[in-house]
């Protein structure tokens, strides 16, 4: 039996509708690399205090006795994590499975998906946001570079696949 899904205009619509009460209510747009910039500046100062307070970037994140985690892209992570897992066991689609092409391996396919992780996530602290911020929050307000940044999502992802295209056929 085929699982009926989500209309894509309807779901855009819904993001569009989530956006815009985002910046209401925050002031600020949608986005989850600033989470994880937080996070991680968070655990490098639980185990290397010494390294985070001589490090610009992270030291910022603690000034006047600031705490990284308090801020509400970290609280909207977490909940996009609960309400993604409670969306899931409600509609029956939540399971664990490592999806792969026939000509790699399970294990390769996961090295893949971090390496691939590691390099998207640098390159979105490199540009100022992730693909969600980026695209939803930069894009919506005609943000030549946030335009830029998607075509080269894109184009980039365009041209990988063409190297990576036989593990998948």
């Amino acid at each position: 039996m085929k699982k009926e899904l989500w209309n894509p205009i309807f779901g855009g619509v819904m993001i569009g509708i989530a956006m815009t009460l985002t910046f209401f209510i925050s002031g600020r747009g949608l986005g989850v690399s600033g989470a994880l910039t937080a996070v991680a500046a968070w655990l490098q100062n639980l185990f290397l205090p010494s390294v985070t307070q001589s490090s610009k970037y992270f030291s910022k994140l603690f000034e006047n006795g600031a705490n990284p985690l308090d801020d509400y892209l970290v609280f909207m992570a977490i909940g996009i994590l609960i309400g993604s897992f409670i969306a899931g066991i409600v509609s029956g689609d939540s399971k664990i499975e490592v999806l792969k092409g026939p000509n790699i391996s399970s294990k390769g396919r996961l090295w893949y998906a971090l390496a691939g992780g590691v390099l998207v996530g640098y390159a979105a602290r490199m540009a100022r946001g992730c693909t969600s911020g980026q695209a939803l929050v930069g894009g919506a307000e005609l943000s030549v570079g946030s335009w830029a940044f998607m075509f080269s999502i894109f184009a980039g992802g365009f041209a990988v696949a063409y190297f990576v295209r036989r593990q998948w056929i």
